[in-house]
């Protein structure tokens, strides 16, 4: 007999964005002495300067998370970014390693933009839970309060990219064609759209190859 397991998890409740933990962490990822670099970092806090040690070890475990979720390759040419660039590689990241919000802007966001008002709120995230808990025993478990959160955190990153200003209108991320190539170029267009970019605007890209 074979356990279920569930794509999903609710973990992105641990930290968020993470657009500086990400940074300050990452040469001890990369680096060849990563598991004792992050071990020392656990328990001196020389670095991130979180004082309570859960929350660190929270931070940490997702940066990890996300660290793992990508090949190597991409973390070197991500610390090659710009700041802006960086910003939306971190969405991505996020939309590879949690399925919940890769479904969030897929099945959601991108409905939203592509309707009349442009708008996105907290009840249009709640109401994709029903969705996904239909077919998914594992979040249908999940309470009110845990699916409440986990869509504070996604709209707080949509917030973070630039992406849905305090209103709860929709924008599309502006970075240069050069910069948004990158995802062309890894076969990654959905990407593109994932960022609210009009077919058009993607030609303009692959003309810049």
């Amino acid at each position: 007999m074979t356990t279920y397991k569930s794509p999903y998890s609710a973990a992105i409740t641990g930290g968020g964005f993470l657009f500086d933990e990400t940074n300050i962490l990452l040469p001890l990822l990369l680096s060849e002495d990563s598991a004792a670099l992050m071990q020392k970092e656990k328990q001196e806090n020389n670095l991130l300067q979180i004082n309570r040690e859960t929350s660190r070890d929270r931070v940490m475990s997702e940066v990890k998370r996300r660290f793992n979720a990508m090949p190597r390759r991409f973390w070197s040419e991500y610390r090659e970014m710009s700041e802006a660039a960086q910003k939306t590689a971190i969405f991505y990241v996020i939309l590879k390693t949690y399925k919940i919000c890769f479904d969030f802007q897929i099945n959601v966001t991108l409905n939203k933009w592509r309707s009349i008002s442009r708008r996105l709120t907290k009840d249009d995230l709640l109401m994709e839970f029903n969705e996904i808990g239909a077919r998914d025993a594992f979040v249908d478990s999940w309470t009110d309060n845990t699916r409440g959160k986990v869509a504070a955190s996604f709209l707080s990153i949509l917030r973070k990219v630039g992406m849905l200003d305090e209103e709860g209108g929709l924008h599309p991320v502006r970075n240069s064609n050069e910069d948004m190539a990158y995802y062309l170029r890894s076969g990654e267009q959905w990407f593109l759209e994932a960022c609210l970019l009009q077919p058009y605007e993607i030609n303009e890209i692959r003309t810049a190859l």
